[in-house]
Formats: C-alpha cells, sequence, structure tokens
C-alpha cells in the first residue's frame, strides 16, 4: 500500500459580531489590530494563502498557496468576516478548493458545524439547525456539496454523527483515543464481532474506519497521529521545515499519516510556521522518500473502511473527561490561573439551555401561524444567513461604510429572502407578521450563536467569550419580546446568579450580564446617533433636504437633514433598519454634535411615530461602540490629513535646497515635523526634486522619522505600489525607482503584500524579475 500524507488544519473564530450591527467591534487586547479576526488573519490565514519558500541564501523561491495542498475547514462564523473584510485570502481558499478538486477529484475543504456548538450536548434540532446551515454556507462559498464535516472540539456521539449522516456527510476526523474498540468489517452483526479494545497508542491511524449508526447508515471516521499532531502544535516542530519534514517520514507508514492541529498553529500560535507547512507541502507533491500528499474524501475512495469502531461517548480532542469542559468544572481549562476554578460553567450552560428551551417554544406556537412549517423554514434560513453574509461584504478594510443615498438593502439578499418568503411563509400575511417571521428566525439565530464552545473553553465567566455568549443571548431575548413573549433572558439571569467569578470585583454571571452584556443592547437611539457621527467622520453627511446612509452589515440608517449642518443641535428624519428583519423604523432626531459640545456633551433625541422620546448620550455608548466612533475619527483625521499634506509635501519638495555651512537642521523644523510622513511619500515619488535634494531629504528623514511617521508612511507607500501594480500594464521602471527609494527610507518595511502582488504578476518579463530582486526574490 502507497504511503500518503494529509496535514488538516481546523481554522475557527467564535461568533464576535456585534449581534446588532454584525461586524466586529474593535477589542482593545488584539491591538494594534481592530479585532483578533483581524490579527489573526495577518498572522495566519493570509499566510498560509501566500506562504515563503525559501532557498539556501534566504531568497523567496516561490509563493506556495498552502490551502491548494492542505486538508482545512473554516468556521462559517469566520468565512462570513473574511467575505467583508479578507476577500482576496477567502479567494484563495475557495481557488485551493478547486485545485485539489481537480487534482485528486475531491476537493480539500471540509464544512464545519455552523457556531461551533459541542453537539453531544444540543438537542435534536439544534443539531439539524448547524448541519444544515453549515452546508448551506459551505455551498455558497465553495459551489458544492461538503463531503466531510469537522465537529467543533470533534466531539462526537452516536446522535451527532446520525445528524451528519442525514444531512448527506460521509466523513469526519476524530482524536485518536476517541476509539474504544475496533473490528473487522466481515458481515457479523455488531453484538456478535471480534472486537479488541484500542487506545490512542494501540489505533491504527493509517486506515479509515466505520461508524455503524443505530439507524442503519454509517460514517467513515479518520483518526489523526496524536503524538505528532501535538508535537506541531506544542513542542516547536514548527521551528524547522526540514527537521518537520523527517518526523513525518519517519512516522509515515503504508496508508495515511494524518496530522491534525488548529490552523491557528501555522503563523499565530508560531511565528512563521506556515513556512515550515510550506517546506513540507512541497516535499509532499513531489512524492519526496516516496511519501505523497492526498486528502481525506480522496483516501477514502481509494482505501475505504475495512474495519468497523466504536467510540468513547460522547468524547471530544480538547477534554479528558468526555465533553465536561463545555458543562462542568472538569479541570480542563486554558488561561494560565492555575488556582481558579470553573464551577460557573454549570449554571451557564443550565441557563443558556433554560432560555432556549423558552425560545423554541415561543417560536413553535408564534410560528405556527406565519410559516407552513416552522422548523423546516428553520432549516432553510441558512440560505439566506449565506447570501446576507455575502450580500453585506464591502471593499473597505473599516467595519462599515457610507452608502449612495437611499440605498436598499443588496440584491442577492432581496432575492434570497424572495426565495425564501415564497417556500416558507404563509400568503397574505400583515406587514406585521412577515415583520415578526423574520425576527423569529433572526432570533433563532442569534440564541444558536450563544452556545458556541469558547464560552466554556476558558478559566473565567467575566472574559470576552462568555460575555459575547451573554450578548447573543439577549439578543435573542429582545427579538422574543418583539414578537409576543415576556423577557426570557430571566431564565438565565436566575441561573447565572449561581455563576461566581473568580475575580471577586466581578461577582457573579448575573453582576457581569448586568455590566458587562446589557450595556452592549442597541436602541434606534443609539443607531442614530452612531450612524450621525460616523457620517461626519467621513465628510459624507448630506446637504439640507438630502440623505445620506451608514451602512453596517447587519443594519443601516438613512439619514436625511432638515437643517444645515452647521446647525446645533442638527434636526432631520433617520430610517433604521435591520438586514435580516425586513421592517424599518423612522424618527425624527435632534443631534448633538461632539465638535458643539466635546465628547461628554454629544447627544441625541429622537421622537418616535407614536410620539414617544427617547435620547441617547454619546458617552452611554457601550465600550466598545466607542472605540469604534474613535476609529473612525481617528481614521478620518488621518486621511484628511494626508489628503491636505500630500499636495503640500509634493510642492515643497523641489524647493529645498542644499544646507548652508554648519547648518543642521531645516529651518522652523517644528512646522516640519506633521509633514513628514507625506513628506516620505514625495520623495519617494521624487516629484521632480534633483537628485541632491532628494538625497538630502532622505538623510533628513531618516533621522527625524519616529515610529508613528514611519508606520504612516509604510501605509501610504504600500497603498502607492497597490495603485501602480493594479494598473492593467505597470510601469516596472517607475516602480523599481520607488522601491529603491522606499527601501532607503524604510529599512524594516513589510513588503509582504507588494511581493504577492508582483508574484501575481509572474517573474518571466524583464521588468516584474528586476522589481522582484529588489524585494528579496531568486529570479
Amino acid at each position: 500500500m502507497a504511503r500518503h500524507l494529509c496535514i488538516h488544519g481546523h481554522f475557527y473564530q467564535p461568533p464576535r459580531e456585534d449581534p446588532w450591527q454584525g461586524d466586529v467591534l474593535p477589542e482593545g487586547s488584539a491591538a494594534p489590530a481592530h479585532d483578533w479576526n483581524e490579527r489573526i488573519h495577518r498572522e495566519s490565514y493570509a499566510p498560509l494563502a501566500w506562504a515563503r519558500r525559501l532557498d539556501a541564501n534566504g531568497r523567496i523561491a516561490d509563493i506556495m498557496n498552502c490551502y491548494e495542498w492542505m486538508s482545512f475547514n473554516v468556521g462559517p462564523t469566520l468565512l462570513r468576516w473574511m467575505d467583508r473584510h479578507a476577500p482576496d485570502t477567502l479567494r484563495r481558499m475557495v481557488e485551493g478548493d478547486r485545485q485539489s478538486l481537480a487534482r485528486w477529484g475531491h476537493g480539500n475543504a471540509l464544512a464545519q458545524v455552523y457556531h461551533h456548538i459541542i453537539m453531544p450536548l444540543a438537542t435534536v434540532r439544534d443539531r439539524e439547525m448547524e448541519v444544515a446551515w453549515a452546508v448551506d454556507d459551505f455551498m455558497h462559498r465553495f459551489g458544492r456539496k461538503p463531503e466531510g464535516m469537522w465537529l467543533a472540539e470533534s466531539a462526537a456521539d452516536l446522535p451527532s454523527l446520525e445528524t451528519l449522516a442525514d444531512a448527506g456527510i460521509a466523513f469526519t476526523i476524530l482524536a485518536p483515543r476517541q476509539a474504544r474498540a475496533v473490528a473487522m468489517l466481515d458481515g457479523r452483526p455488531a453484538d456478535d464481532a471480534a472486537w479488541m479494545p484500542v487506545d490512542e497508542h494501540s489505533l491504527d491511524i493509517r486506515e479509515p474506519y466505520l461508524v455503524e449508526l443505530p439507524s442503519g447508515r454509517s460514517m467513515a471516521v479518520f483518526f489523526y497521529d496524536g503524538a505528532l499532531s501535538r508535537a506541531v502544535a506544542f513542542e516547536r516542530l514548527l521551528q524547522d521545515g526540514e527537521g518537520f519534514w523527517r518526523r513525518l517520514v519517519g512516522a509515515a507508514g503504508p496508508g495515511l499519516l494524518s496530522v491534525c492541529t488548529d490552523g491557528e498553529t501555522y503563523g499565530h500560535h508560531f511565528t512563521f510556521g506556515e513556512m515550515a507547512l510550506a517546506h513540507v507541502l512541497g516535499q509532499g507533491y513531489s512524492g519526496r522518500d516516496d511519501l505523497r500528499l492526498t486528502n481525506y474524501a480522496a483516501q477514502l475512495e481509494r482505501t475505504p473502511p475495512r474495519r468497523r469502531v466504536l467510540l468513547h461517548e460522547p468524547s471530544s480532542w480538547s477534554c479528558a473527561h468526555g465533553v465536561e469542559r463545555w458543562r462542568s468544572d472538569c479541570g480542563c481549562t486554558d488561561g494560565g490561573h492555575p488556582g481558579w476554578n470553573q464551577r460557573w460553567r454549570k449554571p451557564l450552560r443550565e441557563g443558556l439551555d433554560a432560555m432556549k428551551r423558552e425560545i423554541d417554544a415561543h417560536f413553535s406556537r408564534r410560528g405556527a401561524s406565519l410559516f407552513y412549517d416552522p422548523w423546516a423554514a428553520l432549516r432553510g434560513y441558512g440560505k439566506v444567513l449565506a447570501t446576507q453574509s455575502t450580500a453585506a461584504a464591502t471593499p473597505s478594510a473599516g467595519s462599515a461604510q457610507p452608502a449612495a443615498p437611499g440605498t436598499a438593502l443588496p440584491d442577492a439578499l432581496e432575492d434570497a429572502r424572495s426565495t425564501f418568503a415564497a417556500k416558507h411563509l404563509r400568503p397574505d400575511l400583515a406587514p406585521s407578521d412577515i415583520d415578526a417571521a423574520w425576527r423569529l428566525l433572526a432570533m433563532q439565530e442569534a440564541a444558536l450563536a450563544a452556545f458556541a464552545s469558547c464560552a466554556w473553553f476558558f478559566d473565567e465567566i467575566s472574559r470576552i467569550e462568555p460575555v459575547n455568549a451573554m450578548t447573543y443571548a439577549l439578543r435573542a431575548s429582545d427579538l422574543a419580546a418583539a414578537t409576543g413573549t415576556g423577557d426570557i433572558h430571566r431564565h438565565l439571569l436566575e441561573h447565572l446568579q449561581r455563576a461566581v467569578s473568580n475575580k471577586p470585583e466581578e461577582g457573579t454571571g448575573a453582576d457581569i450580564f448586568t455590566h458587562h452584556a446589557l450595556p452592549r443592547r442597541e436602541t434606534v437611539p443609539g443607531l442614530v446617533l452612531q450612524a450621525l457621527c460616523l457620517l461626519e467622520a467621513a465628510d459624507a453627511l448630506p446637504a439640507a433636504g438630502d440623505t445620506a446612509t451608514w451602512t453596517w452589515p447587519g443594519a443601516q440608517v438613512a439619514v436625511r437633514l432638515e437643517s444645515a449642518p452647521g446647525d446645533v443641535p442638527l434636526q432631520g428624519m433617520a430610517e433604521v433598519r435591520l438586514a435580516l428583519e425586513p421592517g424599518g423604523e423612522t424618527v425624527h432626531f435632534a443631534w448633538t454634535p461632539p465638535h458643539a459640545t466635546g465628547a461628554t456633551g454629544s447627544l441625541v433625541r429622537v421622537v418616535r411615530a407614536d410620539g414617544t422620546q427617547e435620547a441617547m448620550r454619546l458617552m452611554d455608548l457601550a465600550r466598545n461602540r466607542r472605540e469604534a466612533l474613535l476609529a473612525a475619527l481617528t481614521t478620518g483625521a488621518t486621511r484628511r490629513a494626508d489628503e491636505l499634506l500630500g499636495p503640500v509635501a509634493r510642492t515643497m519638495l523641489p524647493l529645498v535646497s542644499p544646507w548652508e555651512e554648519a547648518q543642521r537642521d531645516m529651518v522652523r523644523s517644528e512646522a516640519w515635523a506633521p509633514l513628514l510622513p507625506t513628506l516620505g511619500l514625495a520623495t519617494i515619488t521624487g516629484c521632480g526634486a534633483s537628485p541632491e535634494t532628494l538625497r538630502l531629504v532622505e538623510d533628513y528623514l531618516r533621522a527625524n522619522l519616529g515610529a508613528g511617521d514611519r508606520r504612516r508612511l509604510a501605509r501610504l507607500a504600500e497603498g502607492m505600489f497597490t495603485e501602480l501594480l493594479d494598473a492593467p500594464e505597470p510601469d516596472w521602471d517607475k516602480i523599481e525607482r520607488r522601491i529603491v527609494r522606499t527601501r532607503a527610507l524604510l529599512p524594516d518595511m513589510d513588503w509582504w503584500s507588494v511581493q504577492n502582488r508582483i508574484w501575481q504578476w509572474g517573474l518571466a518579463g524583464e521588468g516584474p524579475r528586476r522589481c522582484a530582486v529588489q524585494l528579496g526574490f531568486r529570479v
């Protein structure tokens, strides 16, 4: 039997989006990145899409798309974020799957249960929704049905595998310690089979096994190499790509050697780990040492199961006690506080379970008059969720953007909703009932998001992950209340009172809910206030009588001014809509902007259609929303400064004369300080200045650019190179000159994205080759 290798990466981030705005708000612990998704993307997901392979002299010999050669799954909540903020990386993932499908007859990508919930702890219906929505999301993004599916934390039992089989899934991947016994597939009933007990050390992981299910169906299971996978994740095996390869060759035998870790191991957990992986993948696709790459589905076709397996039930890859890590103080934790306890896990689980039971009962009761079949409608809602994610994508890096006046919801989302409504909504519903139907669906999605596994994974209930779970539960409760039931998050609070934090100052889970989750609750005045502040920061406030719209992925606010932008208070009308709820609300507002009174005095007052009034102060917004506004203000100010100072710098540069004898500084040098980054960009472009002037200014900038100035100049330079390299016919001579000048000014600049673009042009032409040499390529 031939020797094959499959390296699998499980890529996942929990649902971090604000459940009202639909996008991730700033997370200070990830700074200087905007949030953890952005940071980990730059450290892991993107480097794997453009992984460097170096020659013996440290020059770039190749840039590899690792997704073309490794098995991988990506959580739908992460794919949703990538769709909006990292579309280039997502395209590389999809292209990698397509290339592997063409090569091996089966794609590298696997699906993953939608919200990364622990399936053995979920109800039958919740398991069905998680799998059905995951399949819809996968088909929408990869254009094919998934053959395999990753179970969150590889948590498995027979009911969970039945759910996969019911959805047409052929295989999954488990840890070797989850196997209890094996027997030959010899036609004998399971009760008469010659079962042989196994453990992680005795199980032969080089072939797939069959789990026979009570329904008469079956599920193929691959078991990864536990020792090797731990070495990759925790034992610094990635510090040397050749050492990694030799370790794999030594462990391989006839059949499949499977290595499985969190995908974030490559780059985020271990810096430059993607380069070690790229080295290994390169050896594997060349067939070195008679060890060749494959993926699980191709191997399953090549070597169908010969043996059946019994599992420890329930079991997982990250808890030695089955699935207790997600419901009890079992001792499994990660957080660096060995003296803490996790007794809070049980009441958090019980509280969310109690709340979900109330939500399900309300959904059945209220949905019966709105849907032909409420639960069939909920299963079909996955197609709307998948389309909403793509439809809300924005080309910019920010979390929200101004939209054209009168912008409606994207056509793709409207089409998906229309198709869904025609199939699932009862005819002749009143508009208020249609609104209620969509709110019920959004209620269920938010409730399921609260069960993402990481809420229990770590060691403290006041961490961001449990607080996010409480926030999604709050959103679900609000939607339940809006569709005719009581304030059902009280069921959660009753249990959270028994969840005691390890931090005395945090109190109980109920205190944490009150102090950390409840302030995140979004309101119409809050959305109007944020939209007005963001429009002003973007210089996009409309003139009197005109309309401007601020759009988040999950919400939009259309503002029509009745007074001039300089008036205080600024008055007008605002229409607020949430993407997954068709009904909107129009209110009159009076806004006192921050520039008029300072941030502490800024507020908005709104009057609803029924005459009720509400007010929201800027300083009363939740912390992460204030941080989002702060980021928008600083970004807007920097952009305006660049637009203002760029032409000034380009005009100034040719006017600089050689210094006089004994001159050591620019005349009135303090006035030059704000200009340094834009002056640096002008120096890179030349602007008609003499070589002597350019040398003088380069020396001056090298001596005076501070750390912040260098970061800002690097951003400006990267934007310039992006524009030049995106041209239909790049001017390679100009690009080469500017690379040389940029390297002189910024010897430590990160050329990663520029290198990627030059690589994509190919290195056959003389111009690209010259530029590539300047950027460290071997040509």
